[in-house]
């Protein structure tokens, strides 16, 4: 039996108060020959553990990212739901940072986690975006 993933909600962008549900990123997935693992996420941020899967004993190495959001769409009868995405390769060094140290990935990740809500509008209470 399959389970799908819960649905995250979140205001979407343009600071509208509407609430809309988007389909969450993957915990775990592969791409490109790596396997990636979410550590952390807060907010619009995510920490993720890279693995190169073409090697017994790979180098561990930690991505911060921005989550970007897409609307859902209508593709002739066909409709696609609201979706969390994971940044393209163009998005590198502006939403996404890739580091081989995880003390300096953990600090880009709470660096953004804190830029997130001025420019989203919330708020930072007890360590936790609201």
């Amino acid at each position: 039996m399959s389970t799908r993933p819960q649905k995250t909600s979140a205001t979407a962008e343009g600071g509208t108060k509407e609430r809309h549900s988007y389909r969450p990123l993957r915990k775990e997935f592969c791409r490109d020959g790596f396997t990636y693992r979410q550590i952390a996420h807060e907010g619009d941020v995510a920490l993720y553990e890279q693995r190169w899967t073409g090697c017994p004993d790979p180098a561990v190495c930690y991505e911060v990212i921005r989550i970007r959001r897409r609307e859902g769409f209508q593709i002739g009868e066909k409709s696609i739901e609201a979706y969390e995405l994971y940044p393209n390769s163009d998005a590198w060094g502006v939403d996404s940072f890739t580091f081989t140290d995880r003390n300096k990935a953990w600090d880009k990740f709470f660096e953004i986690s804190l830029e997130e809500p001025a420019k989203t509008g919330r708020e930072v209470k007890n360590g936790k975006i609201v």
